[in-house]
C-alpha cells in the first residue's frame, strides 16, 4: 500500500481547527488525502479554512461548537456520527491556557473550573461519545493534546497543568483498556509552539518556541506510528526526576524556575524602558 493509500479517504476529527496547530494538520492531512471534520466555536474562522484546503484540492466539513458546554458536545457528536458513521481518528486539541500564580487564584476557583471543563472533561465525552462506532469495527485513534507542563511540574499554571495532566492520566488508561480492541491512544506534550495562545504572554518570546507547521507534523506522523506518546526529552527526564526523586527534583525546579523568571523579567522591563 503507498503512502498516498493510507491515508487516502481517512475521516479525522480535529478539535481546535480553526486556529494554530489543529488548521496547521487539518491542512497536511487534507493534502494527504485524508477527509478533515474542523471542530471550532468560531465558524468564520472554520469556513475559512475549509476554503483553503478546498482550494488545494481536499475536503473538509466544518462543525461550530462549544466544547465548553456539555449539550454542545452532545450535539456535535450525534452530528459527527450522523454524518461519518466511521471515524478513523479523534484529534483532541483544542485547548485553553490560564498562566496566574496560585496566590493570585485563591479568589479565582472558576479558573480551574473553566480550565478542566475545556481540557479536560470536553476530551472525555467526545472521546466517549465517538468510542462505541470505533470499538465495533475493532479500528480507530485517539489523540490527545497535552502539554510538556504535564510532565515537568511549571509554576502559575496550576490550572492548565492540572488539566492536562488529567488528560494524560485518562490516555494511559484508555491506552491500556484499548489495546486488545485495535484502537491506539497518543498522548502528544507540545514544548511552547508559537500561537495565539502563547502570543499575550511577553516573556515567551525569549524563549525557544516550536513551529506551528512543525508541530502539526508531529499529529500527522502519530496518525502513521500510533505511538503512546510524543514530546521532546528533556520532559521525559524531568518527568523521571521527580517519579524517583519528588522533593530534591521539585526543589531543583522551583529553584531553576525563580532564576529563570527573573532573568525574563529583566529583558522584558529592559525592552519596555528602551
Amino acid at each position: 500500500m503507498s503512502a498516498t493509500e493510507i491515508w487516502r479517504g481517512k475521516t479525522i476529527v480535529i478539535t481546535g481547527a480553526s486556529s494554530g496547530i489543529g488548521e496547521a494538520a487539518a491542512k497536511q492531512l487534507a493534502a494527504k488525502g485524508a477527509v478533515v471534520c474542523l471542530v471550532a466555536r468560531r465558524a468564520e474562522e472554520l469556513s475559512r479554512v475549509a476554503a483553503d484546503i478546498e482550494t488545494a484540492g481536499g475536503i473538509a466539513h466544518c462543525y461550530s461548537a462549544n466544547l465548553a458546554e456539555n449539550d454542545s458536545v452532545d450535539a456535535l457528536i450525534a452530528t459527527l456520527l450522523k454524518d461519518h458513521p466511521c471515524i478513523d481518528v479523534l484529534v483532541n486539541n483544542a485547548g485553553r491556557s490560564i498562566r496566574r500564580p496560585l496566590l493570585e487564584s485563591l479568589d479565582r476557583p472558576h479558573d480551574f473550573e473553566r480550565t478542566i471543563q475545556l481540557n479536560y472533561l470536553a476530551v472525555v465525552r467526545l472521546t466517549l461519545g465517538l468510542l462505541p462506532p470505533m470499538l465495533a469495527r475493532g479500528r480507530g485513534h485517539i489523540i490527545n493534546v497535552s502539554s510538556v507542563a504535564a510532565l515537568m511540574t511549571t509554576p502559575r499554571f496550576a490550572a492548565y497543568l492540572a488539566s492536562k495532566s488529567a488528560v494524560d492520566a485518562f490516555s494511559r488508561s484508555l491506552r491500556i483498556e484499548l489495546a486488545e480492541k485495535g484502537i491506539a491512544v497518543t498522548s502528544i506534550n507540545y514544548p511552547l509552539v508559537k500561537t495565539a495562545m502563547t502570543a499575550p504572554t511577553a516573556v515567551y518570546k525569549y524563549l525557544p518556541q516550536m513551529e506551528v507547521a512543525d508541530a502539526a507534523a508531529w499529529i500527522v506522523e502519530a496518525i502513521a506510528t500510533r505511538p503512546a506518546r510524543r514530546t521532546i526529552r528533556t520532559a521525559l527526564a524531568f518527568q523521571v526526576a521527580t517519579v524517583i526523586m519528588p522533593g530534591p527534583a521539585l526543589k531543583l525546579l522551583a529553584s531553576f524556575y525563580a532564576r529563570r523568571v527573573a532573568k525574563l523579567r529583566q529583558k522584558v522591563e529592559a525592552e519596555a524602558a528602551q
